[in-house]
């Protein structure tokens, strides 16, 4: 770890703290930050002091606005995760968690079953088994060429499996127009939840997930290396790629299905970390995982209360903060260049 290394994990984790409060205190009902910090203070064990809240507002607090902070914590933390296990196992600065077909899987099941009118409380179990199928695919089609799943042949595979998928959902939402308003909002993100369920579905697979990326952080090290010299090294690169994947994978499925379609976490969030605190994945992967938790946790109290009392999407939000972050990234290669 470098000098500079413990300063940013202090910055992640108060970045993390003040856009949890942020966005428990902020909203239609504006709540004092102070009181909201105290009433939150009041959950731990043997803590108990005066909020200054009244009942109605300590509801609002801990029955609506936590479940989805703390949604918007865990799906941000994975996306995050997931984007920089990919660009190092892709060894691509901006490979994202979609690479492989998730995104493409995950919308074809949800647009299916909003069409085919389906319960919509199958509709998270939908999407998960949709992604899970299409990473299933893609490992199959990557194989064809041999055993040797190369990252590039993955890619290849990746790209023709969403192509495909995506045009199975372009022809459902063309035969079910009366349906598009609500397959969009789905395609188009969203962190509204009705309690602590989604919370709970999710949390053991970013726990899950968590564990076994952060335990192979240094063969994501040696990875960036090349196959030949990794192997020289004595690692494994095709078992190491595959359980980061893997991994990666099972993991953001859960926050796809939990969250619909939210672009560019995995993207802005790695590649800012990587320009900031160095290139070892030692630091970049934890640190991804708190920046990119305050970043979505920001991102969903701006869809909230930008178009108050309407709500916008929150991929939308996430689409225009990544826009400008690849132009700027251009201009920075560029200006490197010369």
């Amino acid at each position: 770890m470098t000098r500079s290394q413990p300063l940013w994990w202090l910055t992640g984790l108060l970045a993390v703290a003040v856009a949890g409060v942020a966005g428990l205190a902020f909203g239609p009902v504006r709540l004092p930050p102070v009181a909201v910090a105290t009433e939150i203070l009041n959950l731990l064990p043997g803590v108990r002091m005066q909020s200054g809240l009244s009942e109605r507002e300590v509801a609002v607090l801990l029955q609506l606005r936590l479940p989805r902070v703390v949604l918007g914590l865990l799906v941000g933390a994975m996306l995050a995760l997931a984007g920089a296990a990919y660009q190092g196992v892709f060894r691509n600065p901006l490979a994202d968690p979609y690479l492989l077909g998730v995104a493409a899987g995950a919308g074809l099941a949800a647009s299916a079953v909003i069409a085919l009118d389906g319960p919509r409380a199958l509709l998270p179990a939908a999407a998960f088994a949709g992604a899970l199928a299409a990473i299933g695919l893609t490992y199959l089609l990557g194989a064809a060429g041999g055993r040797d799943r190369s990252p590039a042949a993955l890619i290849l595979a990746g790209v023709a499996v969403a192509a495909f998928l995506q045009a199975g959902q372009t022809w459902l939402m063309q035969r079910h127009a009366d349906d598009l308003r609500e397959i969009y909002s789905w395609l188009l993100g969203r962190l509204a939840t009705g309690g602590w369920s989604d919370v709970r579905m999710l949390l053991p697979y970013v726990v899950g997930t968590a564990i076994v990326v952060l335990l192979h952080r240094r063969e994501l090290d040696v990875l960036t290396v090349g196959d030949e010299e990794a192997a020289g090294l004595g690692l494994h690169p095709q078992r190491s790629r595959l359980i980061l994947v893997a991994a990666a994978s099972l993991g953001t499925a859960a926050a796809v299905s939990v969250s619909g379609l939210i672009g560019f976490v995995g993207v802005i969030v790695p590649h800012t970390v990587r320009l900031l605190a160095g290139a070892s994945y030692r630091a970049i992967l934890p640190l991804s995982m708190l920046f990119g938790a305050a970043f979505l946790m920001l991102a969903d109290l701006l869809a909230r209360t930008a178009a108050a009392p309407a709500e916008v999407p929150i991929g939308v939000i996430t689409a225009l903060c990544g826009a400008p972050f690849f132009v700027l990234v251009l201009r920075t290669h560029r200006r490197v260049a010369l």
